[in-house]
C-alpha cells in the first residue's frame, strides 16, 4: 500500500475488557487496523471485527469470511464462515495458561464510509500458542449490506486481558 498513514485512534489494554471501539472512519480512503499482543486468559477464544455505525458494533448477522490457516505444526486449513455477527480475526488463541499466547494483525478497511458500497477486509494474522508454536491466517472479510461505517470493534467470547490497537487512515499515494 502506497501513501503515508496518519493515526486516527489508538487504546492500549491493561485488564479485562469485553471489546475495543475505535471510531474516525470519516472518509473513503482506505484504512488500517494494527492489533499488537492481544491476549487473553481463557482457552480457545475467538475474536472478530464488528464494523461500527454511529459508534456501535454491528452485530447483525450479514459477515462472511474466508481465509487460509497456516499452521508451522500441522496441516494447512481452509475456513470460511457465512452470516456471522462478527468478521473472526483470531480463532482458538489461548490455552490460559502462558503469557506468551498473543495475536497480532494488520487489517485494511475498505469501503467502510460508502454507504453505497460493501465494508469488506483484508487480514493477515500471526497467533503464538503456549507450545511456542506460531499459527497465520492470510484472508478476507465482508458486510453483505450497504452501510455507512465509522469504525471497529473488536470483540469476542472471552475478555480481552490486554494489547494495543490502532487505527490509521491512509493518505496520498
Amino acid at each position: 500500500m502506497a501513501g503515508k498513514l496518519v493515526q486516527v485512534a489508538t487504546e492500549t489494554v491493561t485488564s479485562a475488557v469485553a471489546s475495543v471501539t475505535l471510531t474516525g472512519i470519516d472518509s473513503d480512503d482506505v484504512y488500517m487496523l494494527a492489533i499488537t499482543e492481544l491476549a487473553t486468559n481463557t482457552d480457545n477464544s475467538s475474536y472478530g471485527i464488528r464494523p461500527t455505525v454511529s459508534g456501535t458494533g454491528d452485530s447483525t448477522a450479514d459477515k462472511d469470511v474466508a481465509k487460509k490457516l497456516l499452521k508451522a505444526s500441522g496441516t494447512f486449513e481452509d475456513r470460511a464462515l457465512t452470516n456471522q455477527n462478527w468478521m473472526e480475526i483470531f480463532y482458538l488463541l489461548g490455552t490460559g495458561s502462558s503469557s506468551q499466547e498473543k495475536g497480532n494483525g494488520i487489517f485494511y478497511l475498505y469501503n467502510f464510509n460508502n454507504a453505497s458500497e460493501y465494508s469488506f477486509i483484508t487480514m493477515e494474522t500471526a497467533m503464538l500458542r503456549a507450545t511456542g508454536v506460531l499459527h497465520s491466517a492470510n484472508g478476507g472479510a465482508v458486510e453483505t449490506q450497504a452501510q455507512s461505517c465509522d469504525g471497529v470493534q473488536i470483540i469476542g467470547n472471552a475478555n480481552i486481558e490486554a494489547g494495543t490497537f490502532t487505527l490509521y487512515r491512509q493518505v496520498g499515494n
